[in-house]
Formats: C-alpha cells, sequence, structure tokens
C-alpha cells in the first residue's frame, strides 16, 4: 500500500499539537487546552457543563499559557540576582482576571473566535467570575494596578497579603437600607491560584520573653510558651502587557499548626479537640471592613502580624538560599514596601528575625530595617491613624514590645539630642502615646523604620510636612517624598471601554497601553466634527449598557439621553456624598416651584459601601434611596431627574459605570482625600471633574486645564481661615433659602415614608454638631458648578471637546509613572527582561 503523503503530514504535526497545546496562542491550542480541561480536569462533556464549568476550563487553559513564563520568570530573577520589590498591603483588590489576562496576554480575539468554534460567548463566560473582593476600595485597588505595572514594566515585584476567604461583603439595600451579606468568593474554587503547601511557615502569638545568659555577661531575650499558626501561601500570576513577566501575589491562609489534639480527642471530646484548630484558622477568614476609624480590635491585630510574619519569613528564605547569611547585603537585595501603616509591623518583625534567629547585632540590624523599609501613607484623618494598645502588644506580641521599646528608647534618645530635650518634640516623636491606656503609634514607627516616606498627592505629601508628620519632617526631611498615585490603563480604559481604547487606537495607534502619555496625540481630534461623533456614539453606547445593568438590579428606567452624573465610592462624610444629596434635594425642590424650569435631563447615580458599624454613612445611603423614591415617581418632575443607589459597587461593576459617566463628581472637603483614583478613572474615560480643590483633583486639573474642569468649593486655607473665625453653619441657614428649605425638607417626614425623624441625626451634624465637612460652607458654589454643566453639555461640540481633552491629557495618571518612579527614586530596582527560548 502506497502511503498516504497528506495523512503522514498531519500524523506528523498531531504529536507537535499534543504537546505544545498548552503553550500555543494559537485558535486551535486553545481550543484543544479548553477541552482537555473540560474532560480531565471537570470532568464534564458537553452535555453536562455548566457556566462554571466553562469558565474554570477557559481559566486553567489560559493558566496554561501563565505558567511557563511565571517559572521562566523566577528563574531570570534567579539567575540574575536581581533586586526584588516586595509590595505588603493588606488589601488586594483585584477583580476579575479572566478578561485582564486575555488581554496582556494579548489572545483576546483568538480566545472569542475559539469559544464561537465551540457555540461558546466569551462576554457570557467572563460574566460567571466572582470578584475576588479582597480589599475595601481606594488602598486595595491601588496595590493591584501596581502589581500590573511592575509586571508589565518587568520589574521583580511580589505582593504579599491574606488570603480572605471571606472578602467585602456583599451589600444589598433593603427598604432603602444597606444589608451586608457574606461574600464567599472561594464557594466554588479559584482557576487563578496554586497552593505551596511546602513553603508554609509558624507564627507565634501570646507567649512570654525569658532572658536567657550567653556566655558573654549579657543575656538573650527568647520568645517562649507561644502558640502557633500555620501560614499557607497560595500563589497567583501577575502577567504583564505584551511581554513575558509573570510576577507573583502570594496570599496566606491560616492553619493550625495541628489538625487536632490527639489526647484531648482520644477522652472523646471531638469538639474540644478541634476547638484550636478552628480559632487558628479565623485569622483569615474575613476582611474587616474599612471604617477609617480604629477600634482596636485584637482579630485585626492578629491579621497584620500574621501576614508580615509570614512575607518576611518568606523574603528571607528567598534571600539565604542565594545569598547565605551575608545578611549586609539585604538591602541591595530586597525592598519592602508598606502601603499604609497595617504592614508596619514588619519593621520590629524583621528586626526579631535578624536579632533574634539570625544573630545580627542590634545596630547592623536597624540599619537594615531602615535601609530595607519604605512606606506609603495614605490617610490624612488622625483617628485613622493605627494606634494599638500596650497591654494589647503585651499580650499577643511580647517581644515586639520589647523591641519596639528598644527602637523608641534610641530614637528619643537623638530627639533629645537635636532638639535639646525638648518635651514637646519627645512627646510628638514618641513611638508611644502616653496618657491615658498606652498606645503604640504604628505611623510613627514606619517613618522611623523607613529610609523613605511618601504621600500619595502632591497637596498630600504637603499636608503630611506641614500638620500629620510635620515634626517627622522637621527632624528628617530627608526621607519626605511624593508619588502621585496612577491607575493601570490596561484595566480602565483598554479593558474596561473596548470602544473607546479602539476608536483611540485607530487614530494615533497602539503605543499608549504602555506610554499613556501619548494620548496627547488626541489633541488635534478635539474639535474634529467626525471624531467627536464617534467619541459620543462609544459615550452613548456604554451609556446603554449601564442602564440595563441599572433596571436589571434596581428596576430603574433610566434614559441614554440624560446627563450621568456619578458619584461612586466608599461611604464616608469625608466624601460629601450628603453634599450629592442635599444638591438634588435643591434641583427637585426648584422643580417642584417651577415645573418648566428650563433643566437638561439627569441621572443621579450613586453607589459604594459603608462600613457595617458607620451608622451615619448608613443613613445617608438611605436618604439617597428615599430621594429616589420620591423623585423618580413624581410626575411633576418629568423624568427631568432621576435617582439611582446602584448596590454592591465592586472593580466589575465599576467597569461598566466609568466609560458611561458625563460627570465624575469628587467633592470631598479640601484637604481630607489624600488622593483618589476613580477621579482618574472617570477622566480617562471621558467624563468631566466637579471637583474641590483636594487629593488629586488639583494635579488633574492642572493637567487637563482649568477650562476643562468645574471647580468649586473653599481651599484648605480658606477653610482653615473660616474655622479660626469660628465655623457656624446656622450662619448659612439663615442666609440661603435654598438651603434652609432643603434642610427643612429633610427634617421633616417628608423623605421618610413613614418612619418620623429618621434623619434627625443628619439634620443636627449639619447644625447642631457643626458641620464638621463644611457642606453647607460649599453647598452654594457646588450648585453654581452643576448650573455650569447644565449650560456647558447643551453644547456637545463644547461638551466633546473638553471631555477629549481630558482623556488625551491624562498620561501623567498611569500607574506606571508611579511605578517608574518608585523604582527610581525609592527601591532602586531595575528592568529585569524575561526571554521565552522557541516561544510562540
Amino acid at each position: 500500500m502506497i502511503p498516504d503523503p497528506k495523512k503522514q503530514t498531519e500524523e506528523a504535526a498531531r504529536p507537535s499539537l499534543w504537546q505544545d497545546y498548552h503553550k500555543g496562542m494559537d485558535v486551535e491550542s486553545i481550543i484543544l487546552s479548553f477541552k482537555n480541561h473540560m474532560k480531565y480536569t471537570m470532568a464534564k462533556d458537553h452535555y453536562t457543563s455548566t457556566s462554571w464549568d466553562q469558565f474554570y476550563s477557559m481559566s486553567r487553559a489560559l493558566m496554561d499559557r501563565l505558567i511557563e513564563r511565571w517559572i521562566a520568570t523566577q528563574q531570570t530573577y534567579y539567575n540574575t540576582d536581581a533586586k526584588r520589590i516586595y509590595y505588603l498591603s493588606l488589601e488586594f483588590l483585584i477583580g476579575r482576571l479572566l478578561g485582564n489576562n486575555l488581554i496582556n496576554l494579548m489572545i483576546m480575539d483568538k480566545a472569542r473566535a475559539a469559544l464561537h468554534r465551540m457555540s461558546l460567548d466569551i462576554e457570557d463566560i467572563r460574566r460567571v467570575e466572582v470578584d475576588a473582593g479582597l480589599g475595601n476600595g481606594g488602598l486595595g485597588r491601588l496595590a493591584a494596578c501596581f502589581l500590573d505595572s511592575m509586571a508589565t514594566l518587568e520589574l521583580p515585584g511580589y505582593g504579599y497579603g491574606i488570603r480572605y476567604e471571606f472578602g467585602i461583603f456583599r451589600q444589598i439595600i433593603r427598604n432603602g437600607f444597606q444589608v451586608e451579606i457574606p461574600d464567599e468568593w472561594l464557594r466554588f474554587g479559584n482557576p487563578w491560584e496554586i497552593p505551596r503547601p511546602e513553603s508554609s511557615f509558624e507564627v507565634c502569638f501570646g507567649g512570654t520573653v525569658e532572658n536567657r545568659p550567653t556566655r558573654t555577661s549579657t543575656v538573650n531575650p527568647v520568645w517562649v510558651h507561644a502558640n502557633t499558626v500555620l501560614g499557607v501561601p497560595y500563589d497567583t500570576p501577575i502577567a504583564g502587557y505584551k511581554n513575558n513577566t509573570v510576577n507573583t501575589l502570594r496570599l496566606w491562609s491560616a492553619r493550625s499548626s495541628e489538625e487536632f489534639d490527639l489526647e484531648i480527642f482520644n477522652d472523646g471530646d471531638y469538639v474540644a479537640a478541634v476547638e484550636n484548630k478552628n480559632l487558628s484558622e479565623v485569622i483569615s477568614k474575613v476582611l474587616y471592613p474599612n471604617d477609617n476609624i480604629f477600634s482596636g480590635k485584637e482579630l485585626r491585630f492578629k491579621q497584620e502580624y500574621f501576614f508580615v510574619s509570614c512575607s518576611l519569613q518568606d523574603i528571607v528564605r528567598r534571600f539565604k538560599k542565594q545569598h547565605g547569611n551575608h545578611f549586609e547585603r539585604f538591602p541591595s537585595k530586597v525592598a519592602v514596601q508598606l502601603n499604609d501603616t497595617h504592614p508596619a509591623l514588619g519593621i520590629a518583625e524583621l528586626m526579631r528575625i535578624l536579632i533574634d534567629t539570625e544573630r545580627v547585632p542590634y545596630d547592623k540590624a536597624w540599619e537594615i530595617t531602615q535601609e530595607t523599609f519604605a512606606y506609603t501613607n495614605h490617610t490624612l484623618l488622625p483617628e485613622a491613624l493605627e494606634k494599638w494598645p500596650v497591654p494589647l502588644f503585651e499580650k499577643i506580641l511580647p517581644r515586639h514590645l520589647q523591641i519596639i521599646y528598644e527602637i523608641n528608647r534610641r530614637f528619643m534618645r537623638d530627639v533629645a539630642s537635636r532638639f535639646l530635650n525638648d518635651r514637646n518634640k519627645l512627646a510628638n516623636l514618641s513611638l508611644i502615646e502616653e496618657g491615658g491606656e498606652k498606645q503604640v503609634r504604628m505611623a510613627h514607627l514606619a517613618v522611623v523604620g523607613s529610609h523613605s516616606v511618601n504621600g500619595v498627592a502632591a497637596l498630600h505629601t504637603e499636608l503630611l510636612k506641614s500638620h500629620v508628620l510635620r515634626d517627622f519632617y522637621e527632624y528628617s526631611p530627608e526621607k519626605f517624598n511624593n508619588k502621585t498615585n496612577g491607575i493601570t490603563q490596561r484595566r480602565w480604559l483598554l479593558k474596561a471601554n473596548p470602544g473607546l481604547a479602539s476608536l483611540i487606537s485607530d487614530h494615533i495607534g497602539t503605543s499608549w497601553t504602555t506610554n499613556l502619555d501619548d494620548l496627547r496625540k488626541l489633541e488635534p481630534f478635539a474639535d474634529n466634527p467626525d471624531f467627536q461623533k464617534a467619541f459620543f456614539d462609544v459615550k452613548r453606547r456604554n451609556k446603554e449598557v449601564l442602564c440595563k445593568i441599572i433596571a436589571d438590579e434596581t428596576r430603574i428606567s433610566i434614559t441614554p439621553d440624560a446627563i450621568f452624573d456619578i458619584q461612586v465610592k466608599r461611604i464616608h462624610e469625608y466624601k460629601r456624598q450628603l453634599l450629592f444629596a442635599l444638591g438634588i434635594i435643591i434641583q427637585y425642590m426648584r422643580l417642584k416651584k417651577n415645573p418648566g424650569i428650563d433643566l437638561y435631563p439627569r441621572v443621579y447615580i450613586c453607589g459604594g459601601k459603608s462600613a457595617p458599624g458607620y451608622q451615619m454613612a448608613k443613613l445617608i445611603i438611605k436618604l439617597i434611596n428615599s430621594i429616589g423614591e420620591v423623585v423618580n415617581v413624581d410626575p411633576l418632575v418629568n423624568g427631568k431627574i432621576k435617582v439611582v443607589f446602584l448596590p454592591n459597587y465592586r472593580v466589575s461593576t465599576a467597569e461598566k459605570i466609568f466609560p458611561a459617566a458625563d460627570v465624575s463628581e469628587q467633592i470631598s472637603t479640601a484637604g481630607m482625600e489624600a488622593s483618589g483614583t476613580g477621579n482618574m478613572k472617570f477622566a480617562m474615560n471621558g467624563a468631566l471633574t466637579i471637583g474641590t480643590l483636594d487629593g488629586a483633583n488639583i494635579e488633574i486639573r492642572e493637567e487637563v486645564g482649568a477650562e476643562n474642569f468645574f471647580l468649586f468649593g473653599k481651599t484648605v486655607e480658606e477653610l482653615a481661615e473660616m474655622r479660626g473665625r469660628g465655623y457656624n453653619p446656622w450662619d448659612y441657614y439663615h442666609a440661603n433659602r435654598d438651603i434652609r428649605e432643603a434642610l427643612d425638607l429633610l427634617d421633616s417626614d417628608f423623605f421618610c415614608n413613614g418612619q418620623a425623624r429618621l434623619f434627625r441625626p443628619i439634620y443636627d451634624s449639619l447644625l447642631t454638631w457643626g458641620d464638621h465637612y463644611c457642606h453647607l460652607a460649599d453647598i452654594e458654589d457646588y450648585l453654581a458648578a452643576q448650573d455650569r454643566i447644565d449650560q456647558t453639555y447643551r453644547d456637545q461640540a463644547k461638551w466633546a471637546r473638553m471631555a477629549i481633552l481630558n482623556v488625551a491629557r491624562m498620561g501623567k495618571f498611569s500607574s506606571d509613572r508611579t511605578i517608574h518612579q518608585y523604582a527610581e527614586e525609592i527601591w532602586g530596582a531595575k528592568r529585569i527582561p524575561v526571554t521565552i527560548l522557541n516561544a510562540d
């Protein structure tokens, strides 16, 4: 029989296909990988698979393509002896990963085609993924953007945090009130993580410290009789964009160091036998909601130490694998960034490891520690600066309390020498707060133990130096620097707004995806009628998507023809969702008095979660919902105003909200928002900002142009002067009829739906209790800015020009720029490109 050459060619090719299907980027390889996981990972076929099985199989197919790069990345870092960056954060709000990984690997279109060939829709599969809600808001999302940028910039970066079994709660609205539902995001598993039990570490709590004699005349402190918990790491790959770098996010899960007490078990008490196991594992059970008011929770304290101890033990292990006990090299190979004060215990923990375990002399250990750590401050609110009671320290971490006391003793000696024993300086700079119950000031520990202290916006950094950390700035001004926050354009424009991303790329190319400054090339199109029309067409399609989401989740019908005026962020009084609500009430009252008023139709959209115990914030949520219940059905309003509270605000929802927004509400009290990143996401997607001179608003306005920003409100200096004279909100109440009538309506039962005086606490906070956040001082100017928005939007060409210029001038606010500055000016880290031989 004569061999068939065509058949021989196919057979010769088949082994290669089977061998390489797990890394091939072509449609056929993706199909084969998907089917293989459906059958051999999920044990399902075409007839029995669910949408979750399809999502899981697609995710595992994508993991196949990440793993080779992941391994090569770690090998490259080892072989080049790279300096590694370790980003310690109690929160990582990474959201959904399927779409992000498809984009970063540049195979979104091929994956879509592969699924289409199998009669599946990629968008349906992407919607199945559950948000990894491992953060409260901006802090955690910033950490996620930073990891993306580190991988894209080919920097050797690692994220360290906690693998919370229950992430940030799921918010539902019941009778207008927020109700918290547990977010069991791991219920069906997580295809993106790989457990590494072989890299677990023991973490100690409690016990005592014994001073044991040494061969010399000194004593050696030994931490004994402590209870131990096991930290088990779970690794998630973080892919860079258009390169071979895949960095690692390592999250720690708490496990009991012993499954149960066998002796008690043999005595027949099973419950008591496993009790300790359950108590140990609760450490990584739940993410604490952030209410910006520290309240000394023991579990939170344990969480903070648990994750920094695991992380630093891991960092030291990795260093010793390559450098042995040459700890003098440690700062040249290790950079640890503290994302706020939550990981500040890491300073005392590294000192403990170096002194107690590695036998490094104290002075050398302290020098290593300071050169290794850098601290980012994220708050200007004094009540949000962490302080832990000394008795709690003594109970949970007795050895660390000793170390902190010794750090403080030596630091106070230097302060006394520098400032000639100035008692005020000593009290202000001490790591220990005296008076009443002694407390350890964690921000002070972070500043003293780090070589760099940075704010996250220009104004924020200046206020740190002049107010919050003024005495530290006077003591060591060389430590202080600014690193204005940024966001990754890959997620917040390329992924979240594909229509706008395509429009941009069609006109200026795709270089903006890795160099956001190239968006400046859009400026010549700002006055182009065809481009303006295409820009508005994209915006309208995005608004139609959001209309459907709102209808599905709230049963409120809105029109995409209206102005979408949006405020979404964590609910807090200083962010002034209440100012947003008061503005709506006043607009509503104007319409009631004069139904024929020429008001451009507007939809006010609010979203965000309140900490469960923050009663005022929860009452503000109720107020906004109650306003909507009245306004949305009032026939006199005639559709000119609609009010929507969109529940369970999260990353995946944000990706639909930002592209649809016309107006971005950034209205915090001046001097209280550290930076904000929502303001950047809105502007990058073509929304115009109404905002105060607070946080990064100032820099956004400088970049986009004052004429393309709706400014209102008093500045930090003006507020300080006003408060110095004695701010009396009643003056505004009596002087302005709109304010007076709005507050009287609020205090009546008009919005209460039968619950008498429901909103009296809000009324009192504004008038009786002094209006701490200066709503009434800014509301008249706020309403004037809203009127300017109304008039400007009617000139569609002008609005389009302003919106396009906002997009074009957002280059500064890429997290790539921020991370490049960290690497150059704080970490001293270099790019390490990863090469994969024979890579497809």
